[in-house]
């Protein structure tokens, strides 16, 4: 009897770091998480050691060897995805010359705004997503304020790429990005998978400090006896290039046939999908377009920066009886929520949220901020936790109609929710009557890691195709399926949350200026 193959997928994500083993049936065997060390040294910088990515990455996956108890020689293959936005630099022998310059890092702004300047709509149209706090403007704050660091680096890696490399112990001149990062690079030919020379020039970016672009599934290495050693692996086991988190999550999840839309009810709500063509949102500018792992599938997706954190707010600040509530009936504060906000008609008996607390992204405007419409004495906090729920599902059903404009000759039927606010049946029935979609719960949760896990099976052969094999090791949940009623009603809502968000934008931007000025002096 052939003894049965095993893969290891690893996750370096923003929170922490997670290593994961599956079979050949993408069943999990055991898993492991490190919470990650994030460092803030100056106002608006948010960091991390390079080689903390490489030591929880060993430090995870021999855990998860030990829990498994599986033999380190019936592990096949490797892959590893990360975060996607943020970059760091090395030298031509892979040692770090800068620390990770996290997505979440904000000193790099004034070349967001000159790279807007000069060629907003060239970069969009060209990679797909418009400057924002990723690679292009990161490196730019490279270029211009750190100029003697600039000219030692070989290569900008993504997290994942640089714990690849160090762990097949190659090159600086062999450092590589796989093709699912590049909307984010600033510096791409998103739709053929190259490297622009146009904006190259334009913003005077060296080609060769740019890493070359593989395919997810290239054997980019074999693990050095080194980081055998560290990780508890064995030497010579195939390393793919992997894939950026959010389209490992998405591969994970199922999201791989044309139509298909999910909902990641998490800290940022974000809502994509899945089409058959490059298309850049030009026109509105809320969408990023960024390519699927799978070939010949693309993803648009537009997210509100800390949906989800809304909810975690009004719990903290306004949930504190209910915690007392939720420990005597053996539940959580947010099922606690449910139950009172269910009760609670349609449309908050007219009370209307805007989840932009931490400002506009998807169409970028960080001056257009959070706020309630429309409530007087008789609402209790109920009325505004359900309509912190809907608001969202608004701004959703802005998405959903942009979408459909840039994909008309897709049908869209349903949805698939993952994150841990998909475990509230009544925001998918809330979202659900909104966009009129069956909304269906992805059963699993341990996405990006599986989506890893189907790479690395590729790239050992284990698997003949990434899309069949997605959606074998996909399961979902019966659906929860709209009123059309209830939909028509909402739509009423949902037309009065556009007016009120765009008439935000001028006093918005009047506050932001006054909230500048200096404070007056007492006396």
């Amino acid at each position: 009897m052939a003894e049965k193959s095993y893969l290891m997928g690893v996750d370096l994500g923003t929170a922490g770091t997670k290593a994961a083993i599956f079979d050949e049936e993408g069943n999990l065997f055991a898993d492991a998480y490190e919470e990650s060390r994030l460092s803030y040294p100056k106002p608006g910088w948010v960091e991390q050691k390079l080689d903390d990515f490489y030591r929880s990455a060993c430090k995870t996956i021999k855990e998860v060897v030990e829990k498994s108890k599986i033999c380190p020689y019936h592990i096949v293959s490797i892959a590893f995805d990360g975060q996607m936005a943020g970059i760091g630099g090395i030298d031509e022998n892979w040692r770090p010359l800068t620390r990770y310059d996290s997505w979440l890092d904000t000193r790099c702004e004034p070349y967001i705004e000159r790279m807007k300047e000069e060629a907003e709509d060239l970069v969009l149209k060209k990679t797909g997503s418009p400057p924002s706090y990723n690679h292009g403007p990161k490196i730019l704050w490279w270029k211009n304020e750190a100029p003697e660091v600039f000219k030692k680096i070989r290569k900008f890696v993504t997290p994942a790429g640089y714990v690849a490399g160090k762990m097949a112990n190659l090159k600086g001149e062999e450092a590589f990005t796989d093709y699912t990062y590049i909307h984010f690079s600033g510096f791409s030919n998103t739709r053929d998978g190259s490297w622009s020379e146009e904006l190259c020039q334009i913003f005077n970016i060296p080609l060769e400090k740019l890493p070359r672009i593989t395919t997810p599934w290239e054997r980019v290495g074999k693990l050095s006896s080194q980081a055998a050693r560290d990780s508890g692996l064995v030497s010579g086991i195939p390393i793919a290039a992997g894939a950026g988190d959010t389209a490992a999550s998405f591969l994970g999840a199922g999201l791989v046939e044309k139509g298909d839309l999910i909902d990641v009810a998490g800290t940022a709500s974000c809502f994509a999908g899945c089409i058959p063509h490059f298309t850049p949102d030009v026109k509105t500018k809320t969408f990023i377009c960024f390519r699927s792992v799978i070939p010949g599938r693309w993803y648009l997706l537009a997210y509100i920066n800390g949906g989800g954190l809304c909810l975690r707010w009004f719990r903290d600040q306004f949930a504190q009886n209910e915690k007392e509530e939720a420990k005597r009936q053996g539940m959580d504060r947010y099922q606690v929520l449910n139950e009172k906000a269910k009760e609670i008609s349609p449309g908050s008996e007219g009370l209307i949220f805007i989840p932009h607390l931490r400002g506009r992204v998807c169409p970028y405007d960080p001056d257009v901020k959070g706020s309630w419409f429309g409530f007087s004495w008789n609402y209790s906090k109920f009325h505004f936790y359900r309509a912190i729920l809907e608001g969202i599902a608004y701004e959703y059903g802005y998405y959903f109609s942009v979408l459909k404009e840039l994909s008309p000759n897709l049908s869209f039927q349903k949805i698939r929710v993952i994150g841990g606010g998909a475990r509230s049946t009544l925001w998918n029935k809330i979202k659900a009557d909104v966009l009129n979609l069956s909304y269906f719960r992805v059963k699993r949760e341990e996405l990006a890691v599986l989506g890893s896990a189907i790479i690395a099976g590729y790239t050992a052969g284990l698997f003949s195709d990434l899309l069949s094999t997605s959606k074998k090791f996909s399961t979902i949940t019966p659906s929860v399926n709209p009123s059309l009623s209830r939909h028509r009603y909402y739509q009423n809502f949902s037309r009065l949350y556009l007016k009120l968000l765009s008439s935000q934008e001028e006093p918005a931007r009047e506050l932001t200026r006054i909230c500048q000025l200096p404070l007056p002096h007492e006396g």
